[in-house]
């Protein structure tokens, strides 16, 4: 039996793995994005029908917090908005709480409100010039996640606004990351990595006893790769503006917007998080990207078991206190 080395690329979603006796894969699409999950176990059938119970959950999720499908408990949710609270599940009500709890950590730059913004930029190509700054203001005026009003008692959530909107995207595939390894694990995987389109959590070992040794993609040259992390237990993210931007006048716009401000976030070109939770790494990714990077590492470096790595737009690597690099 040939020995198992895996790097898993993070953003780009590249997977290089020896195939083995011991080694299940799946790689389809969820979410709308590309997933990866692996199971190791001894058993084929017990793989696989691990990793069929993590899609079946995947799909689940996205049910529950989709903003696309209409019967959604979210799209719900958004219809009311300015109109009457929304009785809702339990997971729904606690996920939701969670992530007011992570806009007041980041003083707002994670906001789930901020699918209320009106579409003034596209980063499809079309842009000729930057959207006049009167839309941007206005299209901001429905994002404050303090105008998210819950009741736990009666299990509902409020949008208090006309207009407001609530979305997962910044959060919604670390959490059903975790969900699905919960599932995976609860049916004896005992290691197993899957990948969320980026949102990457791991745990156990490889077949051959190591650690999974995770690759961070070079913002500037495609396909390569500046650092890896050896980790067991653990989740990586990325948030990175260099796959997808315009460029109006010589000048780059990334597709990371601030909430507060309505425009592309500068200064950075990527941000890699890391946490046990991927949940939280999805949240705090881009938080730290909107944060810049003073503010960011003063966050991470306050937040015990997260840590960070950060490419400017210099091209220079910022890192939080603790963070173990291995380079090239």
């Amino acid at each position: 039996m040939s020995k198992l080395l895996l790097f898993y690329f993070i953003v780009l979603s590249h997977i290089i793995i020896a195939q083995s006796n011991t080694t299940s894969t799946r790689v389809l699409s969820l979410m709308g994005s590309r997933f990866e999950l692996v199971a190791i176990a001894d058993v084929k059938s017990n793989r696989n029908k691990a990793i069929e119970a993590a899609i079946v959950e995947i799909e689940r999720i996205e049910n529950l917090i989709s903003s696309w499908k209409p019967d959604s408990e979210t799209s719900q949710i958004n219809a009311q908005a300015g109109i009457e609270p929304v009785r809702i599940s339990i997971e729904l009500f606690n996920l939701i709480e969670r992530t007011i709890k992570i806009s007041d950590l980041t003083d707002g730059a994670f906001d789930i409100s901020f699918n209320s913004l009106n579409p003034v930029w596209t980063f499809d190509g079309r842009e000729m010039e930057a959207p006049d700054s009167t839309l941007i203001m206005a299209s901001i005026g429905k994002i404050n996640y303090k105008n998210i009003l819950l009741d736990r008692h009666q299990q509902t959530v409020y949008l208090k606004e006309k207009g407001m909107k609530i979305g997962f995207g910044a959060i919604g595939k670390g959490y059903a990351a975790n969900m699905a390894k919960r599932v995976m694990v609860e049916r004896g995987i005992k290691s197993g990595l899957i990948n969320a389109g980026g949102d990457l959590i791991a745990w156990g070992n490889q077949e051959n006893g190591d650690p999974w040794k995770i690759g961070i993609a070079d913002p500037v040259k495609e396909k390569e790769y500046i650092a890896w992390l050896s980790v067991s237990d653990m989740s990586v993210v990325t948030s990175g503006n260099y796959e997808k931007f315009v460029i109006i006048e010589g000048k780059k716009y990334g597709h990371i917007i601030d909430p507060k401000t309505g425009y592309p976030v500068e200064g950075i070109q990527s941000v890699s998080l890391v946490s046990p939770d991927a949940e939280l790494s999805d949240a705090l990714a881009t938080s730290v990207f909107v944060l810049g990077v003073r503010k960011g590492l003063e966050l991470v470096n306050r937040l015990k078991n997260v840590e960070c790595l950060i490419v400017d737009d210099q091209n220079k690597i910022w890192t939080s206190d603790h963070l173990k690099l291995n380079y090239y």
